[in-house]
């Protein structure tokens, strides 16, 4: 099991403290330094069953400075997948957090403690 984290995160932390509580095996990334490639965010795409901007922070500076939320420019269909990707692989505090791999070859979102629980158990 991997968790992507960004350490500042209060739903980071508490996803932790869950996979501790639980006597989890896992990896943490803190994708903020070590940056998940185009490659790695569409297999985490493809584990989530989520597309990019499911999983993009469009509150963020970085989405507004981009302008992320005018859908006439961003548009959120197939044309535009590879273009949300490459900018969260440029802009990766854009990249919803956390993200657990589970075991089983899919991976949760863990913003709840019922996701992380939902890793858990697959």
């Amino acid at each position: 099991m991997e968790i992507w984290i960004n350490p500042a995160c209060s739903k980071c932390r508490s996803a932790l403290s869950l996979l501790d509580a639980e006597g989890a095996d896992y990896t943490v990334r803190r994708y903020l330094e070590d940056v998940p490639t185009e490659d790695e965010i569409r297999a985490a795409l493809d584990r989530l069953g989520l597309e990019p901007w499911d999983i993009t922070r469009t509150q963020e500076p970085e989405a507004k400075e981009l302008n992320l939320a005018d859908r006439a420019a961003w548009p959120r269909d197939a044309s535009a997948r590879d273009r949300w990707i490459t900018a969260l692989a440029g802009h990766p505090k854009l990249i919803q957090r956390p993200i657990i791999t589970a075991d089983d070859g899919t991976a949760v979102v863990g913003r709840t403690e019922e996701a992380v629980r939902d890793a858990l158990s697959r």
